[in-house]
């Protein structure tokens, strides 16, 4: 076949893959190609079965294109680019040093007056032309790929550079809300500490009025005062400052302490707190004390100004397989479904209005989230609107590791 121009390997093989005619042979030295000997023996042993493979497919499907199989000539092993096509009784194998050169080969063997060529023509016209087709889609979808990739690297260049810019104004966020908090804590502790002289010591001279005057002072220094304490914990816990202090506690007596200091408004507000509490509860934990009784303060208090006149506050300590289980349920309007995901939250409230008529910061249940979190605890609620609400925290018996909030 001296009209080829391309170098390349065109064998007609039978079905079984053993080498009938070598039609050209451009790929190997003079003679090391004869027919009678099965194609995978010209290839390395490592690509013969990859070779029965493409002969299956080309007999299945009546062609198969740019199949790479490795050959071994002098020693070395080098990739040679396979398709075929099949008719009745023969199969076309044609080999080349690339794709490209492979759909060139293909080209010119169209234009060969060969017998055995021409009966398989058009197999190997309708498959150069798929191969065309399907390179030119190829190299559209890699230029596409590039261009969307090279985007999406842009993207993610000026997502970095924001996320550290929001990373900045966040810590500078922080420090000068804690800077605030601390600077109006002193002033509110002065307005609630006379509010509260005035209305001991001067009660019987004033009259409903001032006292009214006194006593709403009084609640607006207190909510004020908390809300200060709850930016400075959720400042420190975003700047990553809070740190647990764990030590041994008799969590049963903690929960008890915070109860009875709970039921004494709780009896104001015509409500009753019953603690009841399980005796397999281990005698003492590994926990931070102060922290747990932030949580326990926050959902005990919570349940006193959601609850119902006249309804009663459980709180229940339990032992539940490895954990600690504490609950509080109040008889109250309850939270709608939708608002228990975002319930622990920062900022996030739930529609239920307080029946004593208190204001809520929106971030009690988000502070004793992390801190339950940092235990390797859990914290959830269960609700049915109108029927109050039970809040679950679950501690684990073995100690936790200390770690930063």
């Amino acid at each position: 076949m001296t009209d080829l121009r391309t170098p390349g390997l065109a064998l007609l093989c039978d079905r079984a893959g053993v080498i009938q005619r070598v039609l050209c042979d451009d790929v190997f030295p003079a003679g090391d190609v004869q027919p009678g000997q099965p194609l995978a023996d010209r290839l390395d042993p490592g690509s013969r079965e990859k070779a029965s493979h493409l002969l299956a497919e080309v007999i299945a499907q009546g062609s198969a294109f740019d199949w790479e199989l490795n050959v071994s000539l002098h020693g070395r092993v080098f990739t040679l680019h396979f398709s075929g096509v099949a008719d009745e009784a023969s199969l076309l194998i044609v080999a080349a040093h690339n794709r490209d050169n492979l759909l060139q080969f293909n080209e010119e063997l169209m234009r060969i007056n060969s017998e055995q060529v021409n009966a398989l023509r058009q197999a190997i016209k309708d498959q150069t032309t798929q191969a065309l087709t399907q390179d030119r889609r190829d190299r559209h979808n890699y230029d596409e790929l590039s261009r969307l990739n090279n985007e999406l690297i842009a993207l993610q260049r000026e997502l970095a550079k924001q996320n550290v810019e929001l990373a900045r104004l966040n810590q500078e966020k922080n420090y000068f809300l804690g800077m605030a908090a601390h600077d109006l804590r002193t002033p509110l502790s002065v307005i609630l500490t006379y509010s509260e002289f005035l209305s001991q010591e001067l009660a019987p001279s004033l009259t409903a009025e001032h006292r009214e005057f006194l006593s709403i002072i009084r609640q607006s220094s207190q909510f004020m005062s908390g809300l200060l304490d709850d930016w400075l914990d959720v400042s420190a816990i975003e700047a990553g400052q809070l740190t647990l202090d764990l030590q041994w506690t008799d969590l049963a007596a903690l929960v008890d302490h915070n109860v009875a200091r709970n039921r004494v408004l709780a009896t104001q507000r015509q409500r009753q707190v019953i603690y009841t509490c399980a005796a397999d509860v281990p005698p003492v934990m590994l926990i931070d004390p102060a922290k747990i009784e932030q949580v326990l303060n926050n959902l005990i208090s919570n349940a006193i100004k959601y609850s119902f006149p006249a309804t009663t506050i459980d709180v229940t300590l339990r032992r539940t397989d490895d954990q600690v289980v504490l609950s509080v349920h109040n008889l109250g309007p309850g939270i709608r479904a939708a608002e228990t995901n975002r319930l622990f939250k920062a900022f996030s409230k739930a529609s239920a209005k307080s029946s004593t008529g208190e204001k809520s910061t929106g971030l009690g249940l988000a502070i004793a989230h992390k801190i339950v979190q940092e235990h390797h605890g859990q914290i959830w609620v269960q609700s049915e609107e109108g029927l109050g609400a039970t809040f679950f925290v679950a501690l684990p018996i073995t100690a936790p590791k200390e770690s930063a909030l």
